[in-house]
């Protein structure tokens, strides 16, 4: 971080040459207690009438200075210490600050000054130095009043740029185009078929550095210097993340979330059209692309602002009332009753050590109440390997790639004699990774994993009668109606 900073302020290398040196040297340079120079960390944080706040510290002597002081053991970055010292000291959280276009994270000032704290022979706290490194925020619309801590500071004042105490500080604020107004600088797009169904992008749920981690969440990200516009942001995000071209995105909305570093974030929210299949894109972050209809959202991992923002989309673009469409706007059809032959579900047949997983279903769920099943689930506009890839980690968090998967028994059916034909596909997975976990209570009770030959009771019909051919080494099994 110094080093970047210092490539934007070549001129203070040689002020900053103490803390480069000490942190050549592996010192802690962050403690406190190290002298005879440490680091301490400040906010300044701005309103739209482009006024710095300050607050007057009883340590100061009557000076006013932005709210700040030294990093914590606790404080994971720099920025989150500034963040906890104006949360402290002045009651704004960090969700009510926004970090600016220009800067994002970076300080706007490193200022190098002494510090003599009040003779105190109790504390033992000699004169010493101060590398205050300052990030710059602004103040979100709807923020709360101040609170002041009443130990640490005894009043709060908001000063323009030319009143800023600190010479370096002001001098950078002022050469700035700084002004206190909130833009977006994160790009994502809602992507629909036109028939009612959402591609969402899950998420890495192992690197806690990613936002959103093991979230179901939209294509996106952050705007780069080569992006003229939002527009080009998310385009390069779509390409970048996925393989995808969307033609025709359009603005839709600007979403409020809450970022890694507990800063409001705003995101340009596109929207546009797409009808392909996820499984062909080659994804090159996060664990999977899945078509989603509206009512599966409340049972998927994803933010309550993400939900809501699908869910209005969703009623501002409402389905024909003859049904779904394709995007010419030709209605589908499908044959005379028999004649069309349905995919009911995708089955997950997982063995260890002889053994296989089952799920015992809740007494209320709509189907198979109170029988132990495979994990199933039923395809969306998607292959049905990457169908129950998806089923595998919404229903048990196991994460599976789509190229370990192999379809291993089909189970040809008829429930009712007059009824259309169905199938059941069982795939196998050859591994996976996590174990079994009840992530969805309202369709399973509990997994637990049994002998493949002493299978309890009851089972549904179909997922014993395939048990039963794959351990025969049959890869296809018919059940007429009457069982």
């Amino acid at each position: 971080m110094v080093t970047a900073y210092l490539d934007r302020h070549p001129g203070e290398r040689g002020a900053l040459a103490g803390l480069l040196a000490a942190l050549d040297a592996g010192a802690e340079p962050t403690n406190r207690t190290t002298l005879p120079a440490h680091i301490t960390c400040s906010a300044v944080v701005i309103d739209r009438h482009r006024r710095v706040l300050h607050i007057d510290h009883k340590a100061s002597g009557g000076l006013l200075l932005a709210p700040g002081g030294p990093v914590e053991a606790d404080d994971e970055t720099l920025l989150a210490a500034a963040l906890r010292e104006v949360k402290e000291e002045a009651g704004i959280p960090a969700s009510a600050l926004v970090l600016t276009p220009e800067l994002r994270d970076a300080p706007i000032d490193i200022d190098v000054h002494a510090f003599d704290p009040d003779p105190d022979p109790a504390r033992g706290e000699a004169a010493h130095w101060h590398y205050d490194v300052r990030f710059v925020f602004y103040l979100a619309d709807g923020a709360p009043e101040l609170a002041l801590q009443a130990e640490r500071v005894t009043g709060s004042a908001w000063l323009p740029f030319d009143e800023v105490g600190s010479p370096t500080l002001r001098e950078k604020l002022a050469g700035s185009a700084l002004d206190g107004v909130i833009v977006a600088v994160n790009a994502s797009a809602i992507i629909h078929d036109g028939h009612g169904r959402y591609l969402l992008h899950l998420r890495d749920a192992d690197k806690p550095w990613i936002w959103e981690p093991g979230c179901w969440s939209l294509l996106g990200g952050g705007r780069e210097p080569q992006d003229r516009t939002l527009l080009d942001t998310v385009r390069r995000e779509l390409r970048e993340e996925a393989g995808l071209t969307v033609a025709d995105l359009e603005p839709y909305a600007v979403e409020h979330v809450t970022g890694t570093d507990g800063t409001r974030m705003p995101i340009q929210l596109f929207t546009g059209l797409w009808d392909g299949d996820p499984a062909r894109l080659p994804l090159t972050e996060g664990v999977m692309l899945a078509w989603v209809r509206p009512e599966k959202f409340p049972h998927m991992t994803m933010l309550a602002s993400t939900r809501e923002l699908l869910e209005q989309h969703a009623a501002d673009h409402p389905l024909p009332a003859d049904g779904p469409t394709t995007r010419a706007g030709i209605a589908r059809t499908e044959g005379p009753l028999g004649t069309v032959l349905n995919v009911v579900g995708v089955h997950l047949y997982l063995e260890r050590d002889g053994q296989v997983l089952l799920g015992l279903r809740h007494p209320d769920s709509a189907y198979a109440g109170g029988s132990w099943h495979v994990l199933a689930g039923h395809c969306e506009a998607e292959a049905a390997s990457a169908g129950l890839v998806r089923e595998a980690y919404e229903e048990a968090e196991l994460v599976i790639d789509p190229a370990d998967v192999e379809l291993v028994h089909t189970v040809h059916m008829r429930e009712l004699p007059t009824g259309p034909p169905r199938v059941q596909l069982f795939f196998r997975a050859r591994r996976w990774e996590g174990e079994p976990k009840r992530r969805e209570p309202g369709k399973c009770v509990s997994w637990q994993w049994w002998n493949v030959k002493d299978l309890p009771e009851p089972v549904v019909p179909y997922t014993r009668a395939a048990i039963e051919g794959i351990q025969a080494g049959r890869t296809y099994t018919e059940l007429g109606w009457e069982r």
